[in-house]
């Protein structure tokens, strides 16, 4: 999108939906077969999930575990632009430096503008995905490091969310499990080992996925 913009075709982000086969031709390098497909991706992304948008919004601080909880905690991107500091803040996993950035991020006149063009182009704002599985991880982080045989790594981590978990990318004393599969990190298990967390191969990570407690 970068070449898009230095020929003038887009201005911000919010330009996006406003493109055309033709335009995308303009520039060198775009064949006429992936200028369509991409013109479809881009009008499939309009019903992506909130917290893929939040995320896509490039606001600082703000990844995509935080991205999910003010999906969650408010269910829609008006009412998350238009909450109060304090309000973003107290959302868990959210916290005051992400809660200040979105502030300022909605408050640039620019971002308000690119924000209503997304309304204008039927981007959904409040497309959230909630599990109908059973809730059996809240309050529980499990990490994942290594290649597992059953799930990669994004599929994993939505299978502890999906359960009510959450999946950070580092070992603490708040972790509950930490899942090892092949070519693990070296330091997540260097740390778990040091901090007393149980280890699980990808077996007894079914089960606590299944009951949500650690396997005997």
């Amino acid at each position: 999108m970068i070449q898009l913009s230095d020929v003038g075709i887009l201005s911000d982000a919010g330009d996006i939906y406003s493109l055309t086969v033709e335009q995308l031709l303009t520039p060198e390098g775009f064949a006429q077969k992936g200028a369509e497909k991409l013109i479809v991706a881009i009008d499939a992304s309009k019903i992506r999930p909130l917290p893929k948008l939040l995320t896509a919004l490039g606001i600082k601080h703000l990844g995509p575990a935080a991205s999910e909880a003010l999906a969650l905690a408010f269910g829609n991107l008006d009412d998350i632009m238009n909450a109060t500091e304090d309000d973003l803040a107290t959302v868990d996993g959210v916290g005051g430096v992400i809660a200040n950035s979105v502030i300022s991020w909605y408050s640039r006149p620019d971002n308000k503008v690119i924000i209503e063009k997304l309304r204008a182009a039927g981007v959904e704002f409040g497309n959230v995905e909630v599990s109908r599985l059973p809730q059996n991880l809240v309050g529980k982080n499990i990490v994942v490091t290594g290649s597992l045989v059953d799930f990669d790594r994004d599929s994993a981590e939505r299978a502890i969310k999906d359960r009510g978990g959450k999946s950070p990318g580092s070992v603490s004393k708040k972790t509950f499990a930490l899942v090892v599969g092949a070519e693990a990190g070296a330091s997540k298990l260097t740390k778990a080992q040091e901090l007393g967390v149980p280890i699980l191969n990808e077996e007894q990570f079914k089960v606590v996925l299944e009951n949500g407690e650690l396997p005997a």
